[in-house]
């Protein structure tokens, strides 16, 4: 009996022991701190209304149904400071301006991308997690904050699942909900600043209320975490995008049957130009604008309902009820249209020396602008011949470029059981979603891949949400993005960007696996295959983020799936499964690295001397 009781005691002591581990990285995670810049500079690439549309115009989304006074007046775990402080909101990555104020268009001081939307039946004002949020960079140099509009986030957002080292938002809400709900203190404190004269009477309803949007961040939490479904730490500045809108809408939406395991994070794109492209995504897998930010809003949180509540499937004519807000989504896309690419900003980053970037034109002309140089279509060639420009976007085999091929991989070989919606084939050729390199035949819906099902969804969505905004048929062509319809092709590969502004967005490659484009020139042997990210500090020299370690940051591991650095590599040899180009010399890559500052600029281009660069060389294919 002594030895139970002794063994009893020490698992009892155990557990105390976690539980206090686990109680300190939530109300301390491990978070960089925040240091204000000296100056916040904007760079000339539209006007301060267009970024504020951009910045705070909602889509729709939800967090989990947490509305936005609630989340205004969240207090951390122990202590009464307020979650959305943004000074400490900040520490998770998000962009402040240290000079903000409160404002119509964000009433609670929140980060870029924290919009307030009102509910159209309820009058609910609630949190709206935008684009804005993971599309706008900024980086740091000397003490000064450069803002790159449009440009890739560097924040720690989507995970839910706890980790000893905390830092990631999703983790923090969830906790501070929790504390907020189980502290009689906190929960009283949170009342009368939601409720203000009528707390007494509206209070057991808003506790009610808390609890069910705290319920469902937790479940969604541990969903994440028993089924095991983000094994690849994403970190700050990444997250696997097309394996959770798959399991948002396939698996919470539909059946937990279609949950699949994503472990392929990517970084956020640059929006600039985006407009003028055939194909987008990652993989150049999507062609209408609106179907692309409708499937966006459905992955970050807008409401959607693909069942009845019986579960039985819903009649064509009343799919599918979402939240989507298809006007704001319009305005969004609109307005990025005068998104300019970033240029360099001599005064704080450096002047440029001429005669390297010189030379770089010619070695970018006989290198890189066989795959990222814009090709504009004729107008009869173009999906769109209203859109001018309309540039082709090469999608390079993943057996060519040797990236990371495991996001290529799982879109391409994940397949959903969607049988659950009801649909017939006859219903689905009536919708407006044009298949390109599929085999002919039916549909089986039972086998269908995430690309394909997606478009299904976001047309009946999208059918369903511009009724309900009253947007008339004579509308539609200019809503949907140029008359586009919602096209869709599977290729494993990924997509060749031009390279206007690429200084403004590391790390780089779609995973973010290489910190700056000097090493994405060199050989792989000459790549970092471990450096700590979550740091803006620049280095203009490289053209990429600082790498050493500091407190709060995360360590992005080259060897864990998902992560690769190899490929896109120049190097002797043989080309294909990788290597893309023949050796650069060292001074050859610091000419490219000093013209890719200016690449497309114009107050550049016209002051380099022209050389001639040798021809393009597709070099020897070895077996």
């Amino acid at each position: 009996m002594r030895l139970l009781r002794r063994a009893l005691l020490g698992l009892l002591l155990l557990a105390v022991v976690a539980a206090g581990v686990g109680l300190y990285f939530v109300a301390y995670p491990n978070l960089p701190e925040y240091q204000a810049p000296e100056a916040l500079h904007y760079l000339d690439q539209w006007s301060d209304a267009d970024r504020q549309r951009y910045y705070y115009t909602p889509q729709g989304t939800q967090v989990k149904g947490l509305e936005y006074d609630w989340f205004s007046a969240l207090e951390r775990p122990f202590s009464r400071e307020k979650l959305a402080a943004p000074e400490y909101l900040a520490r998770f990555g998000f962009l402040v301006d240290p000079r903000q104020r409160p404002s119509e268009q964000n009433p609670g001081n929140l980060p870029v991308g924290f919009a307030r939307h009102e509910d159209d039946e309820s009058g609910r004002a609630y949190l709206d997690v935008s684009c804005a949020a993971c599309h706008t960079g900024e980086l740091r140099y000397d003490g000064q904050a450069i803002r790159i509009d449009g440009g890739a986030a560097m924040h720690s957002l989507a995970s839910t699942v706890p980790t000893l080292r905390g830092g990631a938002f999703g983790q923090a809400l969830g906790m501070s909900m929790a504390f907020t709900y189980y502290d009689p203190f906190k929960f009283r404190r949170f009342a009368h600043e939601v409720l203000g004269g009528n707390y007494e009477r509206d209070r057991d309803q808003l506790r009610r209320d808390f609890k069910q949007v705290l319920d469902r961040l937790l479940g969604t939490a541990y969903n994440d975490w028993h089924r095991g479904l983000y094994p690849t730490e994403e970190g700050f500045g990444r997250t696997d995008a097309f394996g959770r809108i798959a399991n948002t809408v396939f698996g919470d939406a539909i059946d937990p049957a279609n949950y699949r395991i994503a472990n392929a994070p990517v970084s956020y794109p640059q929006l600039w130009d985006i407009w003028k492209f055939d194909w987008v995504q990652w993989n150049g897998s999507a062609m209408q604008p609106m179907a692309r930010n409708i499937g966006e809003a459905l992955g970050v949180g807008a409401p959607l309902r693909l069942l009845q509540e019986n579960g039985q499937p819903v009649p064509e004519a009343e799919r599918y009820a979402s939240g989507v807000r298809v006007r704001d989504l319009h305005q969004l896309e609109t307005t990025l249209m005068r998104l300019a690419p970033p240029r360099w900003p001599e005064p704080l980053l450096g002047a440029i020396d001429l005669e390297q970037a010189s030379l770089g034109r010619a070695l970018y002309r006989e290198n890189c602008a066989h795959c990222h140089a814009p090709l504009p279509k004729p107008a009869d060639r173009r999906f769109a011949p209203e859109r001018d420009p309309e540039w082709r976007m090469r999608v390079i085999p993943t057996s060519v470029v040797g990236t990371d091929p495991t996001a290529a991989d799982n879109i391409a070989d994940h397949r959903f059981d969607l049988s659950r919606l009801g649909w017939t084939q006859d219903e689905l050729d009536r919708l407006d979603v044009r298949l390109y390199g599929a085999s002919s035949g039916p549909v089986d819906l039972q086998k269908l891949s995430s690309a394909k099902g997606l478009a299904y969804v976001t047309a009946y969505v999208e059918e369903r949400a511009y009724r309900e905004a009253g947007i008339h048929p004579a509308e539609r062509a200019e809503f949907d993005g140029f008359g586009l319809p919602i096209g869709v092709q599977e290729l494993r590969g990924y997509k060749a960007r031009p390279l206007d502004g690429i200084w403004a967005t590391p790390p780089f490659l779609h995973n973010g696996s290489v910190p700056n484009l000097f090493q994405l020139l060199s050989p792989l042997a000459e790549r970092q295959t471990r450096f700590w990210v979550g740091s803006r500090e620049y280095d203009p020299k490289h053209l990429g983020l600082r790498t050493e370690p500091f407190p709060g940051g995360f360590l992005l591991d080259t060897a864990i799936t998902g992560n690769s650095n190899r490929g896109h590599e120049f190097r002797a040899g043989c080309r294909g499964n990788g290597v893309i180009g023949r050796a650069l010399e060292p001074h050859e890559r610091w000419a490219l690295v000093e013209y890719l500052k200016v690449l497309g600029d114009p107050r550049f281009e016209a002051r380099l001397t022209d050389i001639p660069p040798r021809p393009y060389n597709p070099g020897p294919a070895c077996r």
